[in-house]
């Protein structure tokens, strides 16, 4: 009886803890963070657009320079999506745009995600960088946005 009686409250206590348990998708949403930039100003993640149209403040020119903004990819977490500034046939600039924001874990993945990210890119004319660890999602959106951007300046 009395191994009845433990493994009952075991098994009690286990189901509270299990739906007592936050997930990364139950928190608060976090205030607007810096957008990452990495050659250039910070912009407020406020003052991103959603459109998810393409645009271009530049057009390819001889030497292949130019700001060029890549498609909105919709990621499983939030939209990315990044601004290049091209100098000389290569990346001199990245703008992240929009990033997952969502949450707290959201923010804490991406403050050191987008930096690594970001810096992978500067002074390569190719969307071929590694993903980040832990911040798969993020990372095939910001390649596949990098990769639209990429399109548009024909590096």
């Amino acid at each position: 009886m009395r191994k009845i009686i433990t493994a009952l409250t075991g098994t009690v206590s286990g189901v509270v803890l299990l739906f007592s348990y936050h997930t990364s998708t139950s928190g608060p949403a976090s205030l607007a963070d810096p957008v990452v930039s990495s050659g250039g100003t910070s912009t407020s993640a406020g003052s991103t657009s959603s459109s998810g149209s393409t645009s271009s403040s530049g057009s390819p020119s001889s030497s292949g320079s130019g700001t060029y903004t890549g498609d909105v990819a919709s990621t499983r977490w939030g939209p990315v999506q990044v601004r290049i500034n091209v100098a000389n046939g290569t990346i001199s600039a990245v703008d992240v745009l929009q990033y997952p924001q969502g949450n707290s874990r959201d923010a804490q993945i991406n403050s050191y995600a987008l930096p690594i990210l970001t810096k992978a890119t500067v002074g390569s004319s190719t969307a071929q960088i590694d993903h980040v660890s832990g911040a798969t999602v993020t990372s095939g959106g910001y390649v596949a946005s990098l990769q639209s951007a990429l399109d548009q300046a024909q590096l």
